[in-house]
């Protein structure tokens, strides 16, 4: 846990606490899921807070585990990349979002189909579409976890990750693609356990947030610049290379760490340091830029060493 950055680590820790507390609240007849769950906007149990509230809410240890494994898997690399705030903004507004598109999904509901089929312990009810969302909720992260995935796809689109049970590795950007597509035919099918319409809506709402910062890299939190995150993908990397005994990105014989380059280098002037800090950042951002276009597996020997050694300064 102390190798996870802040904000992952302390959503990992209020998820869980907010779990066992329902539990807990729950033997004393202090419904949870009824307080803090999302409900359509015309239901009597409605609250704004829920819009918020209902991320931190789970239904079982496997909804839990899912949701926190995948939080912290994509959260802990992508917070390196953008940094605690602009990492916890994006989340929030992921889940947020997701939690907005559902609530539009239930008020069309009624205008587009009259009942919903719903099983229950292997049986299948029909129950009429202006009830159904009346009695409904949403719960989970899955909408916030759901955005972090597909900001991972887009800022490392040609990393290779391992999907049990797919015996070969798949890009980055078709695994993120393939899950979307799942989710959006999934939403077609209501009355199922499970809220795609809400990681629909977190996976728009992150794809519209990460274009709009594109385009504007100077407002806000637009700065796309991933130099600190790539640091700490690259030590990944470099780390998984060589534990399964491929050619690591790191070495002894460091081009920008050696001590005859810093012992010159502290002999210059201020200006001259200054210039020459200023150079080797222009590369290490354009090496980073190259990775979030094309991905890791695009970089040279060279600049896989560059990066492996500004990440040790």
């Amino acid at each position: 846990m102390l190798n996870i950055p802040i904000v992952t680590r302390n959503l990992l820790i209020i998820n869980v606490l907010v779990f066992f507390a329902s539990y807990v609240f729950g033997v004393i007849g202090i419904d949870f899921d009824n307080l803090f769950g999302l409900f359509y906007i015309g239901s009597s149990n409605f609250g704004v807070w829920q819009f918020l509230t209902s991320m931190f809410m789970h239904a079982n240890i496997m909804h839990i585990a899912t949701n926190m494994f995948m939080l912290w898997m994509f959260g802990s690399v992508i917070e390196h990349v953008w940094g605690p705030r602009k990492f916890l903004f994006y989340y929030i507004v992921c889940g947020i979002g997701g939690g907005l598109l559902q609530e539009l999904a239930w008020y069309c509901m009624p205008f587009v189909m009259d009942t919903i089929t719903v099983t229950r312990n292997g049986v299948s009810i029909d129950i009429p579409s202006v009830i159904y969302i009346q009695q409904t909720m949403a719960i989970g992260a899955s909408g916030a976890v759901v955005g972090l995935l597909l900001a991972f796809g887009m800022l490392f689109p040609n990393e290779r990750m391992f999907i049990i049970p797919i015996p070969v590795p798949i890009k980055a950007k078709w695994l993120v693609t393939g899950m979307i597509a799942i989710e959006i035919f999934s939403s077609f099918s209501p009355g199922s356990d499970i809220a795609h319409v809400v990681h629909v809506g977190g996976a728009l709402t992150g794809f519209l947030l990460i274009m709009y910062w594109k385009r504007h890299p100077y407002s806000g939190y637009g700065n796309m610049s991933m130099h600190k995150g790539h640091q700490f993908f690259d030590r990944m990397k470099d780390s998984w290379e060589k534990h399964t005994g491929k050619v690591g990105t790191g070495g002894s014989n460091s081009s920008w760490g050696d001590s005859s380059q810093h012992n010159s280098t502290t002999q210059n002037s201020d200006w001259d340091y200054n210039a020459q800090k200023h150079r080797e950042q222009e590369e290490i951002d354009r090496i980073l830029d190259k990775i979030r276009k094309s991905g890791y597996d695009s970089l040279s020997k060279a600049e896989k060493q560059k990066l492996f050694d500004s990440s040790k300064k």
